[in-house]
This record gives structure tokens, C-alpha cells and sequence, in this order.
């Protein structure tokens, strides 16, 4: 099952602000308003908050929901799921215990009398999709089995270079007193999967998928196969065009521990990324 936000069809052509009104009856004309300007309408996977913006017959508009302009891209009485944004930590790191996407999700929670438990994590330069759990047991059942529930988890990377049009990646990784991961011999197993999407002739876009979740694993394991993540000053990045860390996480499916059912959860990668690629924009597929 794709869990997508409010997500709508245009039958026929109209100025944007006519077609929500028209999908949207409860909404007040300021309401509406106020989503455009808050930047939760897409179309066609692109924010627009021209009200007068034309629609043509087949556009997708979609509505979200956010959480201090962090987009909610799932929600029920068990998990919640959200994107976040670069530069913002999953937790505290001892230091700020405000600015975290933790923190911010709790207190949408705790105005709903909801409470949050962290599953899993993303690094502070890392942006994409984060689920969190409403209760201590559905905690505890997708950390207990995380490995086996999380089927797929999928990021988008821009590396340095040219590489090659697939490949699996297999090491161990080890961390040291610096807080840096290497391959050791007795490290932990990590297996990284990737396929090229774009290339130009100083970067290649990867679409990556991960079998083990090891802190640091994309980052090291593409630095050591000799393609290091545009950005990542921390493991071999010589440039910074983006002014961040080009890794988006983009794919997480998951299985429900008590349902059983299957959910995919997608968030759409930074339109910065495509910006590296125009002028020698070549699709690989």
C-alpha cells in the first residue's frame, strides 16, 4: 500500500485557487489561503502557492499537512511519519534539546494528549523520511525487529564523479574514538545497494538502498568505493555546491508488526539536487 498526503486528480482545467475550493468545501477562502502561502499544496510534486496558478487536465495537486513547515507524510493512532529537513537533528545531542525534529513532533503529539517514541534515526545533514511511535509497545516491536519490518529503505545520493550503473556494496564498519566509521576486519556487516539515475560529467545521482543500517554506512561506503557524497567534508568530500549533504532519505517500507500489512512511505528529494545536472542533464533510464 503507497501512503500518499490528500492527493487529487484534475479532471479539467482551472486556476488553482477554484479547484481547492471545489475539493475543499469545509475549508474558508482564508484557510485555503493560507495553505498556498504555508507551502502545503503541490502540484505535480512541485510547491506552488500562486493561487491563480493554471491547472491543466491529469496535474496531480496534493495537500500536506506540517508540523513547524515540516511536511507530515503519514499519520494513525500508532506511528507518525514526517520529513525532515536538513541541519536539523532526529534528537538531542545533549546541547539543544529544542530544535529537534523529536521536539517538534512531540508537541503537535501533545496537544492531540498523543505521546512519541523514537524507532529509528537520521544524521543532523541527512534529510527525508523519520517514523516515530505514539506508544511504548509499537516502539518496542519495530526496534526489537527493525531489520526485518523496514523492507526497503531508500535514499537518493549525488556523488563525486562518474560510477558505475549498478553496483553492491559489501564491508565491515567499525567506529573509532573520533566518531568515525571505517572498514575493519572486525567490524559489523554492511551491504549497500545503489543505481546510477543521472549522470553529468563531475556528478552521478544514485538511487541507494540499504540491507543493514549502520551509523555512516552510505556516506563511508561510497567514499571507500571511490565516489564520496558531494558535501560530506567528514568522509572525503573535496566540494560543497549545494552548501549540504547531498543524501536524501526518499523510500521507507515498512510492515505493519501487528497488522501485517505492507506500507510505503515516499518523500520527494530536494528540487536543489536536479540543479547540479541542468545543462548535462543525461537520464540513465
Amino acid at each position: 500500500m503507497v501512503i500518499n498526503m490528500n492527493c487529487f486528480t484534475v479532471i479539467s482545467s482551472d486556476t488553482l485557487f477554484n479547484y481547492l475550493k471545489e475539493i475543499l468545501p469545509k475549508k474558508s477562502k482564508n484557510n485555503i489561503k493560507s495553505l498556498l502561502s504555508n507551502g502545503c499544496v503541490l502540484v505535480n510534486d512541485k510547491t506552488i502557492k500562486n493561487f491563480d496558478y493554471q491547472l491543466k487536465a491529469n496535474d496531480i495537486v496534493k495537500i500536506i499537512k506540517k508540523i513547524n513547515n515540516i511536511n507530515i507524510l503519514y499519520e494513525d493512532n500508532n506511528i507518525i511519519v514526517v520529513d525532515k529537513p536538513y541541519n536539523l537533528l532526529t534528537i538531542s545531542d545533549g546541547k539543544d534539546n529544542i530544535h529537534t525534529l523529536y521536539h517538534y513532533v512531540l508537541e503537535y503529539l501533545k496537544a492531540k494528549k498523543q505521546k512519541i517514541f523514537i524507532i529509528h534515526r537520521l544524521d543532523k545533514d541527512t534529510s527525508g523520511i523519520v517514523m516515530f511511535a505514539k506508544n511504548e509497545k509499537v516502539k518496542k516491536l519495530y526496534q526489537d525487529a527493525w531489520n526485518t519490518l523496514a523492507i526497503k529503505r531508500g535514499y537518493i545520493a549525488i556523488v563525486s564523479g562518474k560510477c558505475s550503473s549498478k553496483k553492491t556494496l559489501k564491508s565491515y564498519l567499525k567506529e573509532n574514538n573520533n566518531m568515525m566509521v571505517y572498514s575493519s576486519s572486525n567490524g559489523k556487516l554492511a551491504i549497500t545497494h545503489y543505481e546510477k539515475i543521472k549522470e553529468c560529467d563531475n556528478y552521478s545521482m544514485l538511487q541507494v538502498y540499504i540491507d543493514t543500517g549502520r551509523k555512516n554506512q552510505i556516506r563511508v561506503m561510497l567514499k571507500e568505493d571511490g565516489n564520496p557524497i558531494i558535501g560530506d567534508k567528514k568522509y572525503g568530500s573535496k566540494i560543497n555546491p549545494l552548501k549540504r549533504l547531498a543524501l536524501h532519505a526518499n523510500i521507507l517500507e515498512i510492515k505493519d508488526p501487528i497488522t501485517k500489512k505492507i506500507y510505503t512511505f515516499k518523500s520527494i528529494y530536494p528540487q536543489e539536487f536536479d540543479k547540479l545536472f541542468k545543462g548535462c542533464d543525461k537520464d540513465v533510464f
